[in-house]
């Protein structure tokens, strides 16, 4: 059983602003740890058929100007490649292009840690959505990968369906909550930061 208290709270939060040749962009940015290594935990995050177990399938060459394509989900081409590391890659999903780097160390209590950044141009989406939209997603992912990394069963369908329910719709709410926090401590003013994240959560609940 999943602890939404605990799992939220396991996830640190940013957001900021960078100046890209297309504009203005902004990255978000969120670590979390796991009782495990470094090396367990990037063979989690580059291996296809773990990958395929607590996210979606993943198809293509996962090597340095190699390209992927996630089940349902995004696809790119992969930048930079240091094993047990980090690495780089363009995410393309619905005509938009943003970028992902993916970073692995240990944290300071020697327990493995994943940092990712994923910056992209601020654009329509952004202003309506903000940070959730983004940290969302990828922190249900998190929860998976937790799976993963202890042996219990997942899947996406289960993700979906636990997504679904009274736990899950809760997590989604804190979630949203907390990159409301984050978006506003990174100078967004609050009301408009609130009612982004509160936008994103409806459209993860499918609610009014």
């Amino acid at each position: 059983m999943i602890d939404v208290d605990r799992e939220v709270n396991e996830v640190r939060r940013e957001v900021g602003g960078q100046v890209l040749e297309a504009g203005q962009g902004w990255v978000v940015r969120f670590r979390r740890s796991y009782d495990t290594t470094v090396a367990d935990l990037w063979s989690a995050c580059t291996t296809p058929e773990r990958i395929g177990r607590w996210l979606v399938p993943v198809t293509g060459d996962l090597k340095v100007s190699g390209h992927y394509q996630l089940e349902g989900n995004a696809g790119g081409e992969v930048l930079t490649c240091e094993p047990p590391h980090s690495f780089t890659a363009t995410w393309e999903y619905g005509g938009d292009v943003s970028w992902i780097d993916v970073r692995f160390d240990e944290d300071d209590s020697g327990d493995a840690r994943v940092t990712v950044e994923h910056l992209a141009v601020a654009g329509e989406h952004w202003a309506e959505f903000g940070p959730a939209a983004v940290g969302i997603g990828w922190e249900l992912g998190l929860l998976g990968l937790g799976a993963e990394l202890t042996g219990d069963p997942w899947s996406h369908e289960a993700g979906m369906a636990w997504s679904a329910s009274a736990d899950g719709v809760r997590y989604i709410e804190l979630s949203g909550r907390s990159w409301a926090d984050a978006h506003e401590a990174a100078g967004t003013p609050a009301d408009a930061a609130r009612a982004a994240a509160e936008r994103t959560v409806a459209a993860y609940t499918q609610s009014e």
